[in-house]
């Protein structure tokens, strides 16, 4: 946090340990970097996947210092772009430093880059909008795939009239939304499978598909098919979308006209100690549920549960920095300012979160204190 330059910045990442990061620096010169920082052990004989025996054979020899880590400074580009994506250089030596192999669906890193590449002069008012931008990269290529499709089946027919003029966001208020996500959570992978491996289907859990994959099989339908695969393919995607949106309709309701995403995907914030506490205080304790937009996938980061859709993990928290004029930047936390469930900031900052709203995030001291409504002072005894 002290560093005055990319020398100083580096300095401070040598000391880095955990958690493994990937680590952004930028200063008010203009000058952006990137490094995959963390204590990463340097595997001589092994990589770590599998277990090995304890007999001293695959030993851990030291860590990899963070001259033989990614990174990158001052990039062609003029951006860096990081969402947890297989992000190692194309010459880093892989087999010599073993730092992981397993990443997340560069799709949120991919529709990041789109927005990133389009636009030279990024204002606050923009990062914050990328920071909640519910753009379905996978949307938009399963989108692609139903547009020549028609269908008698009411069902197949009500979701290929929501799907095909969808823009491909993730937004709260869209019933499309709301039958894609089901669609891609429960129902087209398991179709899939049934079709194209029916021994092996009943053993693969939903959980282990990933929707990258099943969209490029999807894509290039091969022999795996049947004797004609675009048709088999076509077929697949009618059965799975007449299927997911029966689903919606029990769950939502016959009135396509009122469904809508964050009606299924929601935020509820249950604080650990509820199930001790009494009705009146396990009430207080809880925040939401709030309508949520986004997904697993899409830069607003919020992966939910497949059985309900309920909100489980995404980006609680979140900054957008303005390097050199600090006291401008901005900042979104959930679901409040304290801890204390009978303060008037438990829950305060839940609605903003929820709607992609910010607050202030003030670094200055006269900043802080002008803006202070309240000052605990802890006094040890």
């Amino acid at each position: 946090m002290t560093a005055k330059d990319w020398n100083g910045f580096l300095a401070a990442m040598r000391r880095w340990g955990a958690p493994s990061e990937n680590q952004v620096y930028a200063d008010t010169r203009g000058n952006i970097g990137w490094v995959a920082a963390g204590k990463t052990p340097r595997r001589a004989n092994f990589d770590g996947l599998m277990p090995v025996p304890g007999d001293g054979r695959y030993e851990w020899q030291g860590f990899l210092s963070l001259d033989e880590l990614p990174k990158a400074y001052q990039p062609k580009q003029g951006f860096l772009a990081t969402a947890n994506q297989m992000n190692l250089p194309a010459d880093y030596p892989i087999g010599e430093r073993k730092v992981g192999f397993e990443w997340s669906d560069s799709a949120r890193w991919q529709r990041i880059t789109e927005v990133l590449a389009a636009n030279s002069k990024v204002t606050l008012a923009d990062a914050m909008d990328l920071q909640n931008d519910d753009t379905a990269m996978l949307g938009r290529r399963l989108v692609k795939l139903l547009q020549p499709l028609t269908s008698d089946d009411p069902n197949v027919k009500k979701g290929l009239d929501l799907l095909k003029p969808w823009d491909a966001r993730d937004a709260a208020d869209s019933a499309a939304a709301a039958v894609f996500e089901v669609w891609i959570a429960n129902h087209l992978g398991p179709v899939l499978l049934k079709t194209t491996a029916p021994k092996a289907a009943d053993l693969i859990a939903p959980e282990a598909s990933s929707i990258s994959a099943l969209v490029a099989y999807l894509e290039s339908p091969d022999a795996s098919f049947g004797a004609d695969p675009a048709a088999a393919r076509d077929q697949i995607l009618r059965d799975s979308l007449g299927a997911a949106v029966a689903d919606v309709t029990g769950k939502l309701g016959p009135d396509a006209s009122t469904w809508r995403w964050g009606r299924l995907h929601v935020a509820k914030f249950d604080h650990a100690l509820m199930p001790l506490a009494d009705k009146a205080t396990a009430a207080q304790l809880s925040v939401g549920p709030l309508a949520y937009g986004g997904a697993a996938n899409v830069p607003r980061a919020a992966t939910y549960r497949r059985a309900d859709y309920q909100l489980f993990a995404g980006a609680s928290f979140r900054m957008v920095l303005d390097v050199g004029n600090w006291d401008a930047s901005r900042t979104i936390n959930t679901p409040g300012q304290s801890g204390d469930p009978f303060s008037a900031h438990y829950r305060d900052l839940a609605p903003l979160w929820a709607t992609g709203q910010y607050v202030p995030l003030l670094y200055s001291r006269p900043a802080v204190e002008a803006a202070t409504a309240e000052a605990i002072m802890l006094t040890p005894r």
